[in-house]
């Protein structure tokens, strides 16, 4: 279901006729920018305990994976610039603690005995949550195929002397 509160993309008003006759604004341009890849060390930091050290690794491994299958992508597509750099590094946070979650899941099961018995493992909900928030950057992002059909990839510039002209 569409976002009600979410203004429709000018090409897609475009596209349908404009049936409510609303004033149709530009789309802001940022200037384009290749993303460099943050320190995941400061993100998920080292550890003096094993366990802890050991999936913060993996947290890492992740997050610098879907780095680098990501942004290449986003460059392209969407033309993304520095103001997103924390946009798509919170994603890949995002993906790294849902893998993180899942592993949990499979060592420990849904359901975990604790001080009052039998109770859901906390790792189910802190997955459900990161998921939707990993929804949301990813329709922000146009990286699902339906948001890929609100964008449109940007047209190369002649110069890119004259950003802000």
């Amino acid at each position: 279901m569409a976002d009600r509160y979410r203004p429709k993309p000018t090409l897609q008003l475009i596209r349908e006729g404009n049936p409510s006759k609303k004033v149709i604004r530009e789309g802001v341009v940022v200037p384009r920018a290749v993303l460099v890849e943050p320190d995941w060390s400061a993100v998920f930091q080292p550890s003096t305990s094993a366990s802890v050290e050991a999936e913060n690794a993996r947290c890492r491994e992740v997050a610098s994976e879907e780095w680098r299958r990501i942004v290449p992508i986003l460059e392209v597509s969407a033309g993304i610039g520095e103001v997103d750099h924390s946009t798509v590094k919170d994603l890949c946070v995002c993906v790294a603690r849902i893998d993180q979650c899942e592993r949990d899941l499979s060592e420990r099961g849904l359901m975990v005995t604790a001080e009052r018995g039998t109770v859901k493992n906390g790792a189910a909900t802190i997955a459900g949550q990161y998921r939707s928030q990993l929804a949301r950057y990813i329709r922000e992002l146009g990286l699902s195929p339906s948001a890929r059909t609100a964008i449109t990839a940007p047209q190369p510039d002649a110069s890119d002397d004259e950003v802000w002209d």
